[in-house]
């Protein structure tokens, strides 16, 4: 008789704040979609997007469709990315201050990034160039660790060690062309004002299909915050599951930074703000920390887009505005703690 509700309880809570956190996604998605430098009428915007009569017309309509729009989008698919892929790292490597560019991918794409653009006069080729760098820096610190997966302190090593090196070669490249520097800075900091249809269509496809991943994992995932035998004991693979669970947080991470930058804090900021509120440490709240996580990066950017108005700011100083405070916060509680 007892039985029923004790199992149906997890499903019950994590189902709960998901549909929370879906329900303020779509609120802060309708907020950042009417607001900013150019105000469009809320009511009619949401006429638009439905499909009634009375919507948007003109260059109003130009700038919700062609403009605000996909960036809104890019803003969600790569906050969803950042915060489940910051989320997965943390389980994989038992480390609260782990990242999604923990395994180098931040400074190969840099990289990578800068190579398009000190070689090549056009930008288009920034998302390619950068992609590539994160998947080449990440493959490199599994070949530097000795195996196809070590221990995971051994493959943090490795991460720290690739990641200083193309971070090295980067500076190298800057100096030797210092034209293509101030672009180079601006892609850093994070930027989501090339956001258009074309970047949403090929990295959502990247994104969508990795968080789904993540999230069909989710439940075993708790068991590597157990030890390697207990896992086993468990029926659980846990060197299989962090090989996929890597790959898969790696492939978001990756596809992210290629369409927006470098936007740091989001990984670390998210989970935890999610595993405080429903307090409970457990990757069954994925898919809430991929939705809190698209609407944090939604906000910031319509602070990026509004604080300075008509002028903007890159994305990445606000998340590091909020995200700074927090890391240190989670790291004096840890220290406590421990």
């Amino acid at each position: 008789m007892d039985k029923s509700p004790k199992v149906r309880a997890p499903q019950i809570w994590h189902r709960k704040y998901a549909v929370i956190a879906a329900l303020s996604l779509a609120l802060a998605t309708l907020v950042a979609i009417s607001f900013g430098p150019f105000h469009l009428p809320f009511f009619q915007v949401l006429k638009t997007l439905l499909g009634l009569p009375g919507g948007l017309q003109g260059q109003d309509r130009t700038v919700l469709i062609d403009l605000r729009l996909p960036r809104i989008l890019l803003a969600a698919l790569v906050g969803a990315a950042l915060s489940s892929s910051g989320a997965v790292y943390q389980t994989v490597f038992r480390n609260p201050l782990a990242d999604p560019y923990l395994l180098g991918a931040a400074s190969g794409a840099g990289l990578g990034a800068t190579i398009a653009l000190s070689t090549h006069p056009s930008t288009s080729l920034v998302p390619l160039y950068a992609f590539g760098g994160g998947v080449v820096a990440v493959l490199a610190s599994f070949f530097i660790s000795g195996k196809f997966f070590a221990e995971p302190g051994t493959l943090l090593l490795s991460g720290i060690a690739i990641g200083s090196f193309f971070t090295a070669v980067q500076t190298y490249i800057q100096q030797r062309h210092s034209a293509s520097l101030r672009p180079v800075y601006s892609w850093i900091l994070g930027e989501l004002t090339s956001a258009n249809w074309q970047v949403l269509q090929w990295s959502s496809f990247y994104i969508v299909a990795s968080i789904a991943i993540l999230i069909f994992i989710s439940k075993r995932l708790d068991g590597l915050m157990l030890s390697d035998e207990e896992a086993f004991s468990l029926g659980l693979n846990p060197n299989r599951l962090r090989i996929i669970a890597i790959a898969a947080a790696t492939l978001a991470t990756a596809t992210a930074v290629a369409a927006s930058g470098l936007i740091g804090f989001v990984g670390i900021v998210v989970p935890h703000l999610v595993r405080g509120l429903t307090k409970r440490v457990t990757n069954r709240s994925l898919l809430t920390i991929a939705l809190t996580g698209a609407t944090f990066l939604i906000l910031a950017d319509f602070g990026a887009r509004t604080l300075l108005s008509p002028a903007e700011l890159p994305i990445g100083i606000i998340t590091a505005f909020i995200g700074a405070p927090f890391f240190l916060i989670v790291l004096r509680n840890r220290r406590v703690v421990g």
